[in-house]
């Protein structure tokens, strides 16, 4: 998520500058069985076709998307990657990468060519081993023919050597590589895999990551999960990060330079720390100082929201002018912190159950996270003593008129170009008070938990959430959702909006 860092909590500006239409002249048979659930969510995804009418059919190209009508390209059909195995060298003086990433896959269908979504040039591609063809194409796509189809539900090892200058390139109107001659992160959303290793990019397909990032000697490397291995060789350093849990591609990640870095144990969870070195030394102290506090801020979202779901937390404070934090998986990324920012270390670390462990079915169900995120913001303040989620609700409600601008933007679907507008977060957190208003304090956080239970270590959709909160309240909300995510105006002042406490 792009929340900034500064005290007026606006949302850094978006960096979608406009949806990418490309028509996909594919077979609907390439996204298979996997890929057709995936799409489900998507009223305006191209239809498929179950895998049980294509497992004896001829072998079939892979689409250059998984059905995501924002962003058309993102993701691709026919396959689900289970392991990625992420290797690049990075050079500071001159900004250039070169990786070598092997993925395991399993094809959902019989392939005889697939795409994988890459920025930097590739050179090579072998598929268990054999020399595959392969070119570029519209930018994005990289185009994969293996020697012979591949088998539907066999396993497969692809290897892509690559290399180039990030930040030359561009997708979508985002330029998402943060670099200078000092120091790197790879952060951003909805995009970064492309910039620095070959994925099937989009949130409906998680997998297993190692990533090893080397580096000039002196430098320090910080990435997802826990440390494996740190080699140095000559004048140059690996440094080798795994994670136990699968996760997403735009949520694996590294930042590379000068970190002041603590480790630890609190709450019983392992914790990982870094602060860049080029901060100046009041920023350092105080980002350090909140950093701390990470694992104490899990302990007490675990009391709401259920089991942390990763192993290890902490995060990183980078030098780079982001603006923004994102919720990296197991170790999240800020700007610089201040003495007032544990809402942002509630934000990110909510992200870790909302966002995380349950990720976006499309990118159009992004309120879910945002929303549930920023709610914990002020159950946080609720929690703490201070004023209640029910009362900053009230107020909200009060102060926004009718013909508010904040009203028009429908947050159930709001568009590729305003995933990240501010009523997503603001509406999306009011939202959820008004359902727990609506639904009674006991099935409201039933709800989360189970949430986080039931589709834990997947993906969903607003849909799949709506539906769990009439399952687990009993009640019918479907004109309280439709009031709330689907209607542009200000919901009305009711009982069924959950903006009036029922007598009694």
């Amino acid at each position: 998520m792009h929340i900034p860092v500064a005290q007026s909590r606006r949302p850094a500006p978006n960096r979608v500058a406009g949806l990418l239409v490309v028509a996909l002249a594919v077979s609907s048979a390439a996204l298979g069985a996997g890929a057709a659930a995936r799409a489900s969510s998507d009223a305006s995804s191209a239809p498929v076709t179950p895998r049980a009418s294509v497992m004896g059919s001829a072998p079939v190209m892979g689409s250059a998307g998984v059905g995501d009508s924002y962003f058309p390209l993102d993701g691709n059909g026919g396959y689900d990657v289970r392991r990625y195995d992420v290797r690049v060298r990075y050079d500071f003086d001159r900004r250039r990468l070169v990786g070598h990433t092997v993925l395991t896959l399993v094809p959902e269908v019989a392939l005889r060519r697939f795409n994988l979504d890459l920025l930097l040039p590739a050179s090579s591609v072998r598929v268990d081993g054999q020399k595959a063809a392969h070119r570029s194409r519209a930018g994005h796509e990289l185009v994969v023919t293996p020697r012979r189809p591949l088998r539907a539900g066999r396993a497969v090892r692809v290897a892509v050597r690559y290399a180039g200058f990030p930040e030359r390139h561009a997708y979508v109107g985002e330029r998402n590589w943060l670099a200078s001659e000092g120091e790197v992160v790879t952060m951003n959303q909805p995009h970064m895999a492309p910039w620095w290793f070959p994925a099937n990019d989009h949130p409906s397909d998680r997998a297993r990551f190692r990533i090893a990032v080397t580096v000039p000697r002196g430098m320090t490397v910080v990435s997802n999960g826990r440390l494996l291995e740190r080699r140095a060789r000559g004048g140059q350093v690996t440094w080798r990060w795994g994670a136990r849990d699968a996760m997403v591609p735009y949520l694996a990640y590294f930042a590379a330079g000068r970190f002041h870095v603590e480790t630890g144990r609190s709450h019983g969870l392992p914790w990982h720390n870094a602060v860049s070195s080029r901060l100046a030394p009041r920023e350092r102290r105080l980002s350090l100082r909140m950093l701390r506090r990470s694992a104490a801020v899990v302990a007490r979202l675990e009391r709401d929201l259920g089991p942390y779901p990763f192993e290890t937390t902490g995060g990183v404070v980078t030098s780079l002018p982001a603006g923004f934090a994102l919720e990296n998986q197991t170790r999240p990324v800020y700007w610089p912190l201040g003495p007032r920012s544990t809402w942002l270390l509630v934000h990110e670390l909510a992200h870790q159950w909302f966002g995380n462990h349950v990720s976006v079915a499309r990118w159009r169900d992004i309120w879910v996270n945002e929303g549930a995120a920023t709610f914990m913001e002020h159950r946080w303040v609720e929690a703490s003593g201070g004023r209640s989620v029910a009362t900053w609700l009230r107020n909200e409600y009060a102060t926004r008129p009718p013909g508010d601008r904040f009203w028009r933007r429908t947050i159930g679907d709001p568009g590729a170009d305003h995933l990240f507008a501010w009523p997503v977060y603001e509406r999306g957190a009011m939202t959820m008070q008004a359902l727990r208003q609506r639904i009674g304090e006991e099935p409201f956080w039933r709800l989360l938990r189970t949430w986080s239970a039931r589709h834990g270590g997947g993906h969903a959709s607003s849909a799949q959430f709506e539906e769990l909160a009439e399952e687990v309240s009993g009640a019918d909300l479907e004109g309280f959702f439709d009031a709330w995510l689907r209607t542009p105006a200000k919901p009305e002042r009711t009982v069924e909006n959950g903006l009036v406490l029922p007598q009694g």
